[in-house]
Parts: structure tokens; sequence; C-alpha cells
């Protein structure tokens, strides 16, 4: 990624460019343990705010499907948010029950995080602004909007809750 503002030889430009890069932000599971994104180097990685009371909740299945067709080249990570609605109201043992026992969830799922606003998560706040990301500034609209980031850490596109996590538009990135 490149930053017109910067001169291509100057160091600081370097350390700031490195510092966005997506890999060095990590956010923990549902059980506490820190996510690393920078392990994912190597592999895409959909990144999708997820919430356990809303109409678009049966896209849990097919984010565990696509998942697992894509595995040994796609992380999925699910990232439970309250903000919409108030539909993601659970503890960390109900999410992860939850996502299990009704949709066989075993793709890596976050603590509950704020994806907007005053209390965003720095993984939301890279993926919304192009100054950080490199490619395209957005907002989520509600739950279930995805992101995806190629195999070098770069933005490639976001999708709208509506686009379904098996649509072509998403599928089309990983063939």
């Amino acid at each position: 990624m490149s930053f017109s503002f910067f001169s291509k030889n100057n160091n600081s430009a370097k350390n700031m460019q490195e510092q966005q890069s997506i890999y060095n932000i990590s956010i923990n599971s549902l059980d506490g343990k820190s996510i690393d994104l920078k392990d994912f180097k190597g592999k895409k990685i959909l990144i999708v705010n997820t919430a356990s009371e809303c109409g678009f909740t049966g896209q849990y299945q097919g984010l565990q499907e696509l998942y697992d067709t894509y595995k040994n080249k796609l992380v999925v990570i699910g990232v439970p948010c309250n903000q919409f609605g108030g539909q993601e109201p659970g503890s960390a043992t109900e999410i992860q029950s939850f996502c299990k026992q009704n949709y066989g969830v075993t793709f890596l799922m976050t603590e509950k995080v704020d994806v907007k606003g005053d209390n965003q998560h720095p993984l939301y706040a890279w993926l919304t602004n192009k100054e950080l990301n490199g490619v395209s500034s957005s907002s989520v609209k509600w739950n279930f909007q995805k992101y995806l980031i190629d195999e070098d850490g770069n933005f490639i596109d976001y999708f709208y809750s509506i686009t379904k996590p098996n649509s072509s538009k998403i599928t089309s990135y990983l063939e």
C-alpha cells in the first residue's frame, strides 16, 4: 500500500506504514486469548461483525461453509457486536455456545467489541479508514458486514450485510 503524502525515501513514512499494517493489530478471542493478525500472513482474512439475534444471523451457516471450503487459504473471523439494535446481548460464553450449538461454528470468534463510535476497536478503525488501510473508507451499516483482506495484509473490499458469504462477490477472490 502506498500513501501519496509520504516520500518514498522517508524513513518515518516506512515506520508510519508499518504501524498501519493490519498485522500490527490484535484482538482477543471469546475465551480471552490474544489473536495476532500477523499469524495469518499468507491467507486471506474475512472479518465479519456478528450478532445472535439478527435477521442475518443465519449467515453463520454460510460463513462456516465458506470457512470449511476455503480454510486452506482463508481465515474467517466473527466479531460479535451489540451496536445494532442490541442484537448481541449475550456474554462471551453465551455467544460461543449459541454459535457452536446452532451453526457448528469452528472459525475464530472474537470478544464483543464496538465497530463504530468513540470506543471503536482498532481493527475496525483500520478496516473503515482509508488513511489506515490505504484503499477505502466505509462505515459499518449493520450486523454481518464483511471485510476481505488479502494474503499480504492488504485491504481488498467490503460487502454489506445483504451479501451472502457464498456470494460470487466474495468467492471470486478465493478461487
